[in-house]
């Protein structure tokens, strides 16, 4: 798709660097060798727009018969968002999908009243040396939508609108903007976005939306005259006009907002919730495991193991 005028820089940079709200450095955590940067939730910036976890996972490397192993684990008021950049790995889910994931592809499942999950690294690509680098993100959901039935979607690379032109590529993942439109099912208004650009690069955040903010992973970027390098994240004033432009090596971004819930959200382990009896409600119900007559099923194809509810 050739680059639309609507995402050229046409609007200024930013005068100063009070149009950025929060900056966010995320915390890093060790797992074993497979490191997870988290920039959602913050101590200053709960959410940006309905995004309320933000994690970066990797980049690692495996050797032969290494690979991630997250167990069948439950989730509630939510939508996880899980894109790629390089390698695999095999989610499957109380629905019964069972679906590999690639870069450039999105995979979304939505919690609602319950699901539980698990995402494994596929014994293929066991068999010898493998990478793993990309972002996982939850989407808290408004809430007339807490409790809707769960589902599952999963879209390739070749359904995702993609723009180019302008030394940059952007992919859309989910939402609307530079006047596209991702197929992806949402619940309020939001944008989530990969972009590559090229060193000297600019790109102007979408206008059509409440609030936005950029996460730095790999390279740099200017606003205002200030560089912010990869591992951090800006959230920006809502209104204001920002163009963004690469550093030296240029820039990968992932630009991410939309309209903010009408109310704070609780957050316990994987659950999301408007209130705190709905946590516990879910507390409650993954203790009991009752897997045949309960509020959470196992995977019809993982049921070996699961990850017990947290004291």
């Amino acid at each position: 798709m050739s680059w639309n005028h609507t995402i050229e820089p046409q609007c200024p940079d930013a005068g100063n660097l009070d149009a950025i709200e929060t900056l966010i450095v995320p915390r890093s955590r060790d797992l074993g060798g497979f490191e997870v940067r988290r920039a959602l939730p913050a101590p200053k910036r709960q959410m940006v727009g309905p995004f309320i976890f933000f994690d970066q996972m990797g980049p690692a490397e495996f050797l032969t018969d290494q690979g991630i192993d997250v167990r069948p684990h439950p989730h509630i008021g939510l939508a996880t968002v899980t894109y790629l950049y390089q390698g695999e790995f095999q989610h499957r889910d109380s629905l019964g999908t069972n679906q590999m994931i690639y870069p450039g592809e999105v995979n979304w499942m939505i919690a609602g009243n319950g699901v539980t999950h698990s995402e494994r690294t596929s014994a293929e690509t066991r068999q010898g040396g493998s990478k793993l680098f990309g972002i996982q993100t939850w989407v808290a959901l408004p809430e007339k939508d807490e409790e809707t039935a769960a589902g599952f979607e999963h879209h390739g690379e070749a359904a995702l609108p993609f723009i180019e032109g302008e030394d940059k590529e952007v992919r859309l993942i989910i939402g609307t903007a530079w006047g596209e439109r991702a197929p992806t099912k949402t619940f309020s208004e939001m944008f989530y976005a990969d972009a590559v650009l090229k060193a000297g690069a600019r790109i102007p955040l979408p206008d059509n939306h409440e609030d936005r903010g950029v996460y730095v992973v790999q390279g740099s970027v200017t606003v205002a005259g200030d560089t912010f390098a990869a591992g951090q994240m800006m959230v920006f004033r809502p209104g204001d006009a920002i163009t963004l432009t690469a550093g030296a090596q240029g820039a990968r971004l992932m630009l991410l907002g939309g309209e903010t819930l009408g109310g704070p959200r609780h957050i316990w382990w994987n659950f999301v919730a408007s209130s705190k009896d709905k946590i516990d409600a879910a507390k409650e119900a993954w203790r009991a495991g009752d897997w045949a007559h309960g509020r959470f099923q196992l995977p019809p194809d993982d049921r070996e193991e699961f990850i017990p509810l947290p004291e």
